[in-house]
């Protein structure tokens, strides 16, 4: 991790750039691109032909889409009823409670959020009503892995929004099929229908609908930059929850702080991908020396070691400053989608922070309790949007319907002022409805 030494050199740092973070792809996956799309191929063009393919031929071009990118041959899209019970009946029994411990946490924090917020306003002459959205999809990544935690991040606090139709897709392994642990946390969150497909053509399903597969209101989850860029050239057509980007953590630790906790979550983070980005805020030399020497040393036993390593290298930093005032002047310049707090009264410093997606407050708040069990969603803002953006909450799955109820004598207290506001635009019509009824009166 690079070491950086004062505030203006943290500042420079910490200073979010303009580049689209979904523009740019691995050399790897730029040569896979190539072979399947032509040696001119990029990530946005190929998605903008990917999601008119399935626009025009629905489920065929899933099947084909499913065969070319992923070499897999599908034999239906939708998985049944009965093999998500199985999965849910079949997978360890550990795992199954640490599962629904996970959305029982989840979803009384989303209904303590619902209890504190949900209010229809009724003024007698206005009001507004509340109503949840009736279909929404979730996409839920895979393939290589199961994240059976994103599935209950996601669709838990979308039920107790009131969300009707829970519509999931999530790419299939090289057998063919979703993980059962993915199923399983489905069926423990209230999925109503799941769909064995990924990436862009996924994305374009989802907004559009095939013979198979319902056309949505809204589309949340994460993904690779293939579907964060469906999601934007959807937007419009559907509601998106957020264009995700790579996982961050920033930890504010003083010198009482455990450098072994501190080591053990940055390299917690630092797993997640090798864009991710680990920044450690501390007071001394001596410290952050302590907590690289242990991020050397707990690197060893990563099955992820070389994930980490890079992501370590390329976006990790070490910023030794002189104040806790200069590390909260920091923290909310960089936004972060994670902030630990393992300084002496942390407590102290929650209202100071003005931009992030989570606070960690103390040594035990460590960010993977956040990922699992805490009961917030992890799905969080990235890239600094925390500046604009909250967590993922049971406002993303509802609208808000303004009434506007007008009587006789309300007409003509008030009737006057929009003709008149109406005529200096130039909308006679507009003035016109007002007068008749102010005639009539």
């Amino acid at each position: 991790m690079k070491v950086i030494d004062g505030f203006t050199e943290a500042k420079k740092r910490l200073t979010r750039n303009t580049s689209d973070i979904y523009g740019t792809i691995s050399p790897f996956v730029k040569q896979k691109l190539e072979e399947l799309f032509g040696v001119n191929a990029v990530p946005e063009q190929t998605v903008k032909q990917i999601i008119d393919d399935v626009k025009n031929n629905g489920d065929l071009a899933l099947y084909d889409y499913t065969l070319k990118i992923d070499n897999i041959r599908l034999n239906t899209l939708e998985v049944s009823r009965e093999k998500i019970e199985a999965a849910y009946h079949n997978i360890d029994k550990m795992l199954l409670s640490s599962l629904e411990l996970a959305a029982e946490r989840i979803r009384l924090f989303h209904q303590e959020q619902k209890d504190n917020m949900w209010h229809s306003v009724s003024g007698g002459d206005w009001g507004q009503i509340v109503r949840p959205l009736n279909r929404v999809g979730f996409y839920v990544p895979g393939g290589t892995a199961g994240y059976p935690s994103t599935v209950l991040a996601t669709v838990v606090p979308a039920k107790v929004a009131g969300v009707k139709d829970a519509v999931m897709v999530s790419p299939p392994k090289a057998d063919g099929n979703i993980p059962d642990m993915t199923l399983a946390a489905a069926y423990i969150a209230g999925v109503d229908r799941v769909y064995c497909i990924g990436g862009a053509q996924a994305i374009a399903a989802l907004a559009y609908g095939t013979e198979t597969i319902p056309r949505v209101d809204k589309i949340c989850g994460p993904g690779n930059v293939f579907v964060m860029l469906a999601k934007k050239q959807v937007f419009g057509v559907v509601d998106i929850d957020a264009l995700q980007g790579p996982s961050e953590v920033m930890i504010i630790a003083d010198d009482k702080a455990n450098s072994e906790y501190c080591a053990a979550d940055l390299l917690a983070q630092a797993e997640h991908d090798t864009l991710a980005q680990v920044v450690l805020i501390c007071f001394s030399k001596q410290f952050a020396l302590a907590v690289q020497k242990e991020i050397t040393k707990q690197l060893e036993g990563l099955s992820r070691r070389a994930i980490a390593s890079e992501s370590l290298e390329s976006n990790g930093a070490v910023i030794v400053i002189s104040s806790i005032e200069e590390a909260i002047e920091l923290a909310n310049l960089f936004a972060p989608e994670h902030i630990e707090l393992l300084v002496e009264n942390a407590a102290e410093l929650i209202g100071k922070i003005e931009n992030a997606g989570c606070i960690f407050v103390g040594e035990y708040s460590t960010e993977p309790i956040g990922d699992y069990v805490a009961g917030p969603s992890h799905a969080l803002p990235t890239g600094g949007t925390a500046r604009f953006s909250s967590p993922l909450n049971i406002l993303d799955f509802i609208k808000i319907i303004d009434v506007v109820n007008i009587n006789r004598e309300l007409i003509k207290k008030i009737g006057p002022a929009a003709v008149t506001i109406a005529k200096a635009e130039g909308l006679d019509a507009h003035a016109g409805a007002v007068e008749k009824r102010l005639k009539d009166l």
